[in-house]
């Protein structure tokens, strides 16, 4: 497999990038919050913050290129 491909090609678009960001912005917020106490949580909430953002950000989810799956729309 190409590594560029599999690290650099967009590869999410549509709703999945939207959920992503959605996502990615409520775990910040319940990180600022305080809603999340316990320490093991709030590094796993941090991932999946950390994850959210950084997929939606530049629109690239590494499983997805290893799956063959894209919802960014063809160019």
């Amino acid at each position: 497999m190409n590594l560029k491909k599999l690290f650099l090609e967009e590869n999410v678009g549509g709703f999945d990038l939207l959920f992503r960001t959605i996502y990615g912005i409520l775990a910040i917020l319940a990180l600022a919050t305080g809603l999340v106490k316990r320490s093991p949580w709030k590094w796993i909430v941090a991932l999946i913050a950390f994850m959210g953002l950084y997929s939606s950000i530049l629109r690239h989810c590494t499983p997805y290129a290893i799956l063959g799956i894209s919802t960014a729309e063809k160019k």
